[in-house]
This record gives structure tokens, sequence and C-alpha cells, in this order.
């Protein structure tokens, strides 16, 4: 059973403030990383380092990213309340959490069986209700399409067209793409055969995986 002691809730609410300085300004964003006990979804032994701005090892070789990549990235996906969320990549479920916090309808595909079950366990506990998928991000979850957004959480070589087919027109997806290292790109999908996309920055994201074998 974890705790979320007021050391932890005094240390997440100085990250808050260190993401603010750091050009963060969507205050739903900050509000539900206040709200998500990043410490959850890591190993307790790594509690003293869970608000640091800084990615910190997971299951399977994968990581949890650095709150301010979260932020980030949730902040240029400009979630709104309802909205239909498909996010690629589950990991640790704390992107996923911060997403659930800001009451979007999520949708998390993982291709870790482990990270999968971990996830699922960890919103049990914070009583959080996303729907929970194991299989592989690149394909998508064409059977829960469209959506009005789609957050990738690895870095992907190339933008997956599968991804692009799945996202309303008008929707909104925020996709690092790359080899070593990612370049952020917001897509906007304008029409069924035409996008316009955004870059805003290098980042550094375990890769995405494709047609490979499950863990």
């Amino acid at each position: 059973m974890r705790i979320d002691s007021f050391k932890h809730k005094g240390l997440r609410r100085l990250m808050v403030e260190n993401l603010r300085k750091k050009g963060i300004q969507d205050e739903r964003v900050l509000e539900a990383m206040n709200d998500v006990p990043r410490h959850f979804f890591l190993d307790s032994s790594l509690d003293v380092l869970a608000y640091e701005d800084r990615a910190l090892e997971i299951l399977c070789n994968q990581t949890i990213s650095q709150p301010s990549t979260v932020a980030f990235q949730t902040q240029l996906l400009n979630v709104q309340e309802r909205e239909k969320v498909l996010e690629i990549g589950t990991g640790s479920g704390y992107q996923t959490s911060v997403l659930c916090k800001m009451k979007a309808k999520v949708f998390t595909i993982e291709r870790f069986k482990p990270l999968h079950n971990s996830a699922q366990e960890i919103f049990n506990m914070l009583r959080l209700r996303p729907k929970c998928f194991f299989g592989d991000g690149y394909l998508g979850l064409p059977t829960y399409a469209p959506f009005d957004k789609i957050i990738v959480t690895c870095g992907a070589e190339t933008i997956p067209q599968a991804l692009i087919d799945q996202l309303k027109v008008g929707g909104v997806m925020v996709i690092p793409v790359g080899a070593d290292t990612q370049t952020m790109h917001k897509i906007r999908k304008i029409s069924e055969t035409e996008i316009e996309a955004e870059t805003f920055g290098d980042f550094k994201f375990v890769p995405m995986l494709q047609e490979r074998k499950f863990c």
C-alpha cells in the first residue's frame, strides 16, 4: 500500500511551481499533475527522486518521462473535458493518470505486459478508469476510432499512418519523431487527406517498437 504523505504533497507542489517557471501555463495541466502522486508509479526506493525533473527507469527497460516533458506534451495536446484521447505507450501509467484527472476519456495501449498489468493496479488504487489495452501501438485502436486527440509517449522514426487515419478531422496528435533524438511534432488533421505539422524542439524518448515480440 503506497502512502501519499505531506512530504510527497509538498514536493509535488514544488514540482508544479518549477513547471510553471519553465513555461507551463495551462493551469488544468498543472492542477492534474499536482493531483497525481508520481511516486506511486516508481519503485519505492526512488521516492526521493520522484519529483525531480528527470526521467527514471521502470519495468522492461522503459522510463517514466520527466515531469516537464509530460507537462509540455499535455499542454500541446490541449485536452478538453470529455474528449476521447488515445495514448500510445501506457508505460508506468503516469501520463494516463494526468489525462484522466483532466477528465478526458482515455484509451491507452501498451505492448509490454508487465507494464500493462502494473499500470492497471495503480489506476485501481487511484480510482481512475482509463480503457487499457495490451497490443501494438503502431496499429492504434481502429475499433474505437476516431479520436479527438492522440498522444504518443515513445519515439517514432516516422509518423504512423494508422494513427493519422484514426484521428478526427480537426483533431490533434502530439508525437516525438526521430531515431536517436526526437523532435516533438503537433499534428493537426485538416481533412481526410491533409495534415499540418508544427515542431517544438528536441527530446529523448525510448523507441516506439514495431513488429517485434511483446514482452
